[in-house]
């Protein structure tokens, strides 16, 4: 999930346009407060009340038995989970030869142990699709290298799922090509241009990935980037802002450095300052503008755009929500396993993707990742705590040493903790005496 900004004025006034397109959209899935609407033009998920909904001729059933949910400061979703995620990333395969300095899921060519093949993949997608999942995200490893990859598209396809595709751009592109009218979007991972992505990444590929961005922008216009920022390609962000103007690609996503995989041993040495933090909404707003290009930040960043006190209503009219795993999307790892996001370890007792139905209304499901209510101090007295949830839930573990504890990196904690030095340290100590909490 990502935060879209800069250019939602013109979307509005696309969506006013589009008022015939709206009035029949392309699915509709029922929730406790109403429902939440696809539509192809523009393409957007859509959350609507249960007036709403009616007047589109849908019924929410049994959903809609009890009242309708009152609003929290304008989140109505905050209150519930929702009846099933949004969307699910679905990491197809561990294998890739790459070798990433950062890699998130410690990929390696030979891939990893049990990775489930195409049959079972299918009837993950059966699954998702009769849960009522709206989106697949594709990645891996690089699941370009699978041979099935296009059967599991146009699956979903056939299921009313839209898949999107993350790819390393380095191999298989022939293949890709082939498929990319499939996909709604397919984003290829670049994380600097030239020099700068040999840095970032450990080796010399941009070359190759640039070939293969115009190979893929030559067969859908739905191309886009994939950035990781790191303290080292924070400083050039610019240069592949404009790069994506030359390449003709509509979107790029900022992603925030995370400690999963081998990005784990290196994250000290790879996440942005505080600084940077600080700065990166400027800085993407600014860029954005000046290449008049769309930019998205993942959910991770919520606590970095709240530092700049938008406001909570403009950030829910933005879309903007903190740790969504567990609720708007869940991941699934190479051998199936369900996890909450695509860097979070599967719980301990969790199921695998296609029994994910019997496990989404436990209470207990997804453990911190649903209690983020259950929060401490700064998180518990923040105005916009309902929209950020406490931050990421990653980066919380792998610094603090728990799942439950308020995001390290995120400027209100950091400026917190510095006015508040005896409680923070009383409660760094609890956290480490006890163990990362299992989810």
């Amino acid at each position: 999930m990502g935060v879209g900004l800069g250019t939602r004025w013109r979307a509005w006034r696309r969506a006013r346009r589009a008022r015939r397109s709206f009035a029949a959209p392309r699915g509709f899935r029922a929730e406790r407060f109403g429902g939440i609407v696809q539509t192809e033009t523009p393409r957007a998920l859509v959350f609507v009340d249960r007036a709403y909904a009616r007047r589109l001729g849908h019924d929410g059933g049994a959903l809609w038995d009890g009242p309708e949910p009152a609003e929290a400061d304008g989140n109505v979703i905050s209150a519930h989970h929702l009846s099933a995620p949004l969307e699910a990333h679905l990491q197809l395969t561990n294998r890739c030869d790459a070798g990433c300095t950062g890699c998130y899921t410690g990929a390696t060519p030979q891939g990893g142990p049990a990775e489930w093949g195409r049959d079972e993949w299918l009837r993950a997608v059966d699954a998702l699709a009769e849960r009522g999942v709206l989106h697949l995200a594709l990645g891996g490893g690089e699941s370009a290298v699978l041979p099935w990859l296009g059967d599991i598209v146009r699956h979903a396809r056939a299921r009313g799922l839209v898949p999107n595709l993350t790819t390393s751009g380095l191999t298989h592109v022939d293949e890709l090509c082939e498929l990319a009218p499939l996909f709604g979007q397919i984003n290829v991972s670049l994380d600097g241009v030239g020099e700068i992505y040999a840095r970032v990444r450990g080796f010399d590929g941009f070359a190759r990935v640039d070939a293969a961005v115009q190979r893929l922008r030559a067969s859908t216009p739905h191309v886009g980037v994939n950035t990781v920022v790191t303290r080292v390609n924070y400083d050039h962000l610019e240069e592949v802002f404009r790069y994506c103007r030359t390449r003709g690609l509509g979107e790029i996503e900022l992603l925030r450095f995370k400690p999963s995989g081998r990005g784990a041993g290196v994250f000290a040495e790879l996440t942005c300052s505080d600084a940077q933090h600080r700065g990166i909404l400027p800085l993407a707003l600014r860029l954005a503008r000046r290449y008049r290009r769309r930019v998205r930040m993942d959910c991770s960043y919520t606590p970095m755009v709240a530092h700049h006190k938008p406001g909570a209503r403009l950030m829910q009219w933005l879309a903007i929500y903190g740790c969504a795993g567990g609720d708007l999307l869940i991941g699934a790892k190479a051998h199936g396993k369900v996890s909450a996001c695509s860097f979070a370890a599967p719980p301990a007792a969790g199921p695998d993707v296609v029994g994910l139905g019997d496990y989404w209304d436990k209470p207990e499901a997804f453990g911190a990742f649903r209690s983020w209510r259950d929060a401490a101090e700064p998180c518990s007295s923040c105005e916009v705590h309902d929209l950020c949830r406490g931050g990421c839930r990653v980066v919380s573990a792998h610094v603090s040493g728990s799942l439950a504890a308020p995001d390290p990196e995120c400027p209100r904690v950091i400026d917190w903790r510095a006015a508040h030095p005896a409680e923070a340290a009383a409660a760094i100590s609890t956290r480490r005496r006890l163990p990362v909490l299992a989810h």
